[in-house]
């Protein structure tokens, strides 16, 4: 049975020509259609979509509007047709951070018979990649509810009881419905030592009363002035500090700290590969890294030209960490993430003042793709002198695993996949999960603590 697919725009002509290359694959169909957000929420319940396409800007209710009511009420798999205009590309960022699957360049009127196939193409392999996302998340929801379900029983009688079945357990003796003497001798044990303990509990209650009633009567004597109290340490214990630091100064004290530096000089650096799912995975790990984090951050999130600014741009706001779109020679200063542009590949190059810089290139595509994971991972091969942190978020396909396999093969300091549970699509990941060269696997909220913690 193909899969149910509902296309929303405004333009008749455009919901026509998207329409056709959907169909263009015998497993999919288009189910219905909408003119605006508004009338696919309406329909939604009739046309049961499996996937949704949403045109960013459309009248009575936009694209991003209806996501938030679609992602709220009927959450599905939603593709994005975004213009290049500037407002349509930071809009389609938002999008991508309030669930949808990923996104597509809406084709014009103009566009050549040649890149309307392609986006056919993309189209399609999103679509397919959204389902499949789909029925293995739905089959690991299902995998963990038997889990649940299942109850410990004799290898004899092995069984699996309905959760609403299970009672709360008896106790022991009323399960086996017997106790052998030692068992009994060692009840009986815990017992007297429970009485104890509640006896000696009641002696040092009253002993406290005692204390504090000849407290009370004491207080009513004069007091002498008493010195201020000072906590006792041990030597190993108390900081050594210099003389002027013991008594600090008042108005000194008053003085709000300066903001971080950024700093040029660095021994760590962190490494960041993504794709679908990423600018919603890239916000979850940077916003839990502290504007003072000691070392830069590179990143390649598979985007077009343009976009990648308006993501940077959007991650900037919502980061302690400064975010921009790298440029070229930009020399690298611990606190600053910068993303490789859309159309152009990033190495990190070490200059000859020790220093490191961003260096762009237009190579051949890797693995499909420009920027390519692959590509910047390979770049941090030759720096030995720094701690490399590399990661491998959400993603289709496989780049970054090879390059990962040849860092973690060198002795980079740690190797870092994104988990099932949290991925969109889990492609990257495991496929540098099932090369061996993975030394942690976490859920995306546990990536951005464990860096702040390793990165010091």
């Amino acid at each position: 049975m193909p899969y149910r697919v509902m296309v929303v725009d405004d333009s008749a002509f455009m919901r026509k020509i998207i329409s056709d290359l959907i169909e263009q694959d015998p497993d999919f169909e288009v189910s219905g259609t909408a003119a605006n957000g508004r009338e696919a929420i309406e329909k939604i319940g009739s046309v049961s979509p499996d996937l949704m396409t949403m045109d960013v800007e459309m009248p009575e209710m936009n694209g991003l509007e209806a996501l938030k009511r679609i992602m709220k009420e009927h959450p599905l798999p939603v593709i994005m047709l975004s213009g290049i205009n500037e407002q349509g590309m930071r809009e389609t960022i938002m999008a991508l951070e309030l669930g949808a699957f990923d996104f597509i360049r809406k084709p014009s009127a103009t566009t050549s018979s040649h890149d309307i196939k392609q986006v056919g193409r993309d189209l399609r392999e999103q679509i397919r990649a959204a389902m499949t996302a789909k029925e293995r998340k739905l089959a690991r929801e299902k995998t963990l509810q038997l889990k649940e379900l299942e109850v410990e029983t004799p290898p004899s009688r092995q069984i699996q009881i309905p959760k609403a079945a299970i009672v709360p357990p008896k106790p022991k003796a009323e399960q086996e419905g017997w106790r052998s003497g030692a068992e009994q001798a060692a009840a009986a044990k815990e017992d007297v030592k429970r009485d104890t303990k509640r006896t000696m509990r009641k002696a040092s209650d009253l002993g406290d009363a005692a204390d504090r009633s000849k407290r009370a009567s004491a207080s009513a004597a004069p007091l002498e002035p008493l010195k201020p109290k000072v906590k006792r340490q041990s030597e190993s214990d108390r900081p050594v500090k210099p003389a002027s630091d013991i008594e600090p100064n008042a108005a000194a004290a008053k003085t709000p700290p300066s903001p971080p530096r950024r700093r040029t000089s660095f021994t760590d650096l962190v490494a960041i590969g993504t794709s679908t799912g990423g600018p919603k995975a890239l916000k979850a790990v940077l916003e839990k890294l502290p504007a003072d984090f000691p070392a830069p951050v590179v990143i390649v999130q598979h985007m077009p030209p343009n976009f990648t600014k308006s993501l940077a741009q959007r991650l900037n706001s919502l980061s302690a960490l400064t975010v921009v779109e790298a440029e070229e020679g930009m020399a690298l200063q611990a606190g600053t993430a910068y993303i490789a542009p859309g159309g152009f590949h990033l190495h990190v190059v070490s200059g000859t003042d020790g220093s490191y810089k961003v260096s762009l290139s237009k190579q051949g595509l890797r693995n499909g793709h420009r920027p390519s994971v692959d590509v910047m991972y390979e770049s941090l091969l030759p720096l030995t002198s720094l701690k490399r942190h590399v990661v491998l978020l959400t993603g289709m396909g496989s780049d970054g695993a090879r390059s990962m396999k040849l860092l973690y093969d060198s002795g980079v300091s740690s190797t870092i996949a994104e988990s099932e549970e949290t991925c969109v699509v889990y492609g990257m990941p495991r496929s540098a999960i099932e090369l061996g060269c993975v030394s942690r696997i976490l859920p995306l909220h546990e990536i951005g603590p464990k860096l702040a913690q390793d990165v010091k």
